[in-house]
């Protein structure tokens, strides 16, 4: 889908923008190509730049409002400039740049994930600065991303939902200002233990760290009198990015994580963090099944159809 916009801070008459992306996902760390089209208005005009800008809907927490949402630009890239634009006249600007390691994964085996990014088109036209044109942005996951989320499935968790969080995971490399949250629902193995397990991936060029959260049950008699619940334990893990040699060889190193996680957290107190480096090589081998079939009959609100309701630079991160 392609949104085609005429550029009205330019005025009626101005040049129109319409960007199309190659066809197919991008991965984090990869390019993202495709071509910028311009057609030039009713007069001639001087275009001083073509930018492209990497947005996300994220959400956010108010102390006084509460949550909320807010488009997040997290990455900028100039495209093309400066060129005379003569009116009536059409050209097409090439483009290839790169994602950041960190940009969320919107699918998963081509089913969405709830996440929406986008990529915005800002035209700068003497002066003035349009930013009319948006276009829905899909990214799949990384191999060793999606390797683990084959083997959670594997491991019986179900998925339950995917956000953006605006804030940064303390003890991180984290850069972005905000991560993508996958909640899984636990197997009955663990159901007594944890509600649910919160699933971060923040990936660098040469590694994947994985950021595990277990949202504990607790008891009548949980964290001393009066009992208020459970409390949540956090850990890391880093592997490199072509990890085990084989999917059985990925079930067994998640398992691990999981148990270490839900069983050894409460001894090291709330909110510890606890990291991992994981030495493992050869070639990642990740299969269809885990999580992606669950994901089939989980509910996903297709949000891309509503990203330009509130956008304005008001909202920018």
């Amino acid at each position: 889908m392609v949104f085609k916009r005429l550029l009205g801070s330019l005025g009626v008459g101005g040049p129109t923008v319409d960007t199309v992306l190659d066809p197919g996902a991008a991965r984090p760390g990869g390019t993202l190509s495709g071509r910028v089209r311009l057609v030039g208005g009713t007069a001639d005009h001087d275009v001083e730049h073509v930018a492209l800008e990497l947005v996300a809907r994220v959400e956010t927490e108010h102390e006084e409002h509460g949550d909320g949402e807010g488009v997040v630009v997290f990455d900028r890239h100039v495209v093309g400039g400066a060129f005379r634009l003569a009116a009536g006249e059409e050209t097409s600007l090439p483009f290839a740049v790169p994602l950041p390691w960190e940009t969320p994964a919107t699918e998963l085996h081509g089913q969405p994930l709830g996440i929406v990014l986008g990529v915005r088109t800002e035209l700068a036209v003497a002066g003035a600065r349009d930013k009319g044109d948006l276009d829905p942005l899909t990214v799949a996951p990384l191999p060793a991303q999606e390797a683990v989320l084959e083997a959670l499935g594997q491991l019986g968790f179900g998925f339950r939902s995917a956000d953006l969080e605006y804030g940064r995971i303390g003890g991180t490399g984290q850069q972005l200002p905000f991560y993508q949250e996958v909640e899984l629902t636990p197997p009955p193995r663990y159901a007594h233990q944890v509600n649910e397990i919160e699933l971060t991936f923040l990936a660098v060029p040469g590694a994947l760290e994985v950021v595990l959260e277990a949202d504990k049950r607790g008891g009548p008699f949980a964290d001393g009198p009066g009992g208020h619940g459970g409390h949540d334990a956090l850990s890391r893990f880093t592997v490199p990015h072509e990890g085990p040699s084989g999917p059985q060889d990925w079930n067994t190193l998640v398992d691990g994580w999981i148990q270490e996680l839900v069983e050894h957290r409460a001894s090291y107190g709330s909110h510890a963090v606890y990291g991992h480096e994981s030495g493992v090589g050869a070639a990642v081998v990740a299969g269809a099944a885990g999580i992606a079939g669950g994901m089939v009959a989980a509910e996903v609100v297709d949000e891309v159809g509503d990203f330009f309701e509130g956008d304005s630079d008001d909202g920018e991160g």
